[in-house]
């Protein structure tokens, strides 16, 4: 079976693509992930996402970057516990979207293919004991928008309509999709 490269130290990207039984090199790419001045967050997440392909070797890379938006406002990974906590109380009642960019290069033949899954959550009320006993989990402090869907956020998600994989890290369907086209045989589809 052929190794794909992923260009993420993510524990929950390796964790969705090895559960599907994929053979992993894992290198992490060190990238500047700040925004450019009147960046876009589509733009913002689609050109790091590509510039964390292009900072690693490998036969084929598959890179991804997410970021939630709140009305073209990217957030990123708090700083520390009081931006987690002024992100959260950003959030709080109200939708936004996650958008995670994937990227999937093969330096040999120049191919570079890439996506974005934008999808969009809606957040319950939060008051500031919840908002407080959060930020002390430690769970925002690593995670764009600070939060994670899969931990103990969750309970506070009203709805989420789109990829769900891709509010974890990585939007599965659009993964596939482009290992597909640029030619990489999927677990099940190997010889």
């Amino acid at each position: 079976m052929a190794t794909l490269t992923l260009a993420s130290a993510s524990p929950r990207r390796r964790a969705l693509l090895a559960e599907l039984g994929f053979q992993l090199e894992i290198r992490p790419a060190e990238t500047d992930e700040r925004p450019h001045p009147g960046e876009l967050p589509g733009d913002y997440v689609r050109r790091v996402a590509r510039e964390k392909a292009r900072a690693v070797g490998g036969a084929l890379v598959l890179a991804a970057d997410t970021s939630v938006a709140v009305d073209d406002r990217i957030l990123g990974k708090p700083r520390d516990a009081a931006d987690a906590a002024a992100m959260l109380r950003l959030l709080s009642g109200r939708g936004h979207d996650v958008l995670t960019a994937v990227c999937v290069r093969r330096p040999a033949g120049g191919l570079e293919l890439d996506a974005v899954a934008t999808t969009r959550v809606e957040v319950a009320p939060l008051d500031e004991a919840v908002i407080a006993w959060y930020v002390a989990t430690g769970e925002p402090l690593d995670k764009a928008g600070a939060y994670a869907l899969q931990g103990r956020f969750g309970a506070f998600v009203r709805a989420v309509r789109g990829s769900v994989s891709g509010v974890v890290g990585l939007p599965l369907d659009e993964t596939l999709a482009l290992l597909r086209r640029a030619g990489f045989p999927l677990p099940w589809e190997a010889r």
